[in-house]
């Protein structure tokens, strides 16, 4: 973990994505959140009564590719099933951070946020806007041209690119 000096802050912030795959968009948010915040928890959240495409042991795989590719020593992975504001509390986090691509992604998170505050009004949403570059990324899109075998290098990481073409060649 990173002083907080170099982080910005000693607040611990809790990043919670699907991350079937993990993208470029995703890693840009996770590596702003980093330069603001002491530590980030990068969740990946478990929903038992969602099939994914892929396992959640190559997601966290994905998920450590980025964090060594942009070398941030104060990010680290987890997983969690159930409220996002109860894993936050869990974890020691005051602050859930959130990318928003568009108006869509804005009316979901503040339901979201609304929701959370009801649980806990002591743990804050920080929305982060995507990069307009990486806007139109998603996961889904990734996984249907990776279904397709198109290419998806300029969505991911080659790695993370890699370990998806695997990972849905074996379903």
């Amino acid at each position: 973990m990173t002083s907080t000096k170099e982080s910005g802050s000693g607040i611990h912030a809790l990043y919670p994505i699907s991350g079937n795959p993990p993208t470029l968009g995703h890693a840009d948010i996770l590596r702003r959140a980093a330069r603001v915040f002491g530590h980030v928890t990068w969740a990946l959240a478990v929903n038992p009564d969602k099939i994914y495409r892929v396992s959640l042991e190559v997601r966290q795989e994905m998920m450590t590719d980025y964090i060594r590719h942009l070398d941030l020593k104060n990010v680290s992975v987890e997983q969690y099933e159930g409220a996002t504001v109860r894993f936050a509390e869990k974890i020691g986090a005051t602050v859930i951070v959130k990318g928003l691509r568009d108006a869509h992604d804005l009316r979901a998170e503040m339901e979201q946020s609304f929701g959370n505050r009801g649980i806990n009004p002591g743990v804050e949403t920080m929305l982060m806007m995507a990069d307009p570059g990486l806007s139109r990324i998603s996961s889904s899109l990734i996984r249907e041209l990776a279904l397709l075998g198109e290419d998806i290098d300029e969505y991911v990481l080659p790695g993370v690119a890699e370990r998806l073409r695997r990972a849905l060649a074996t379903k």
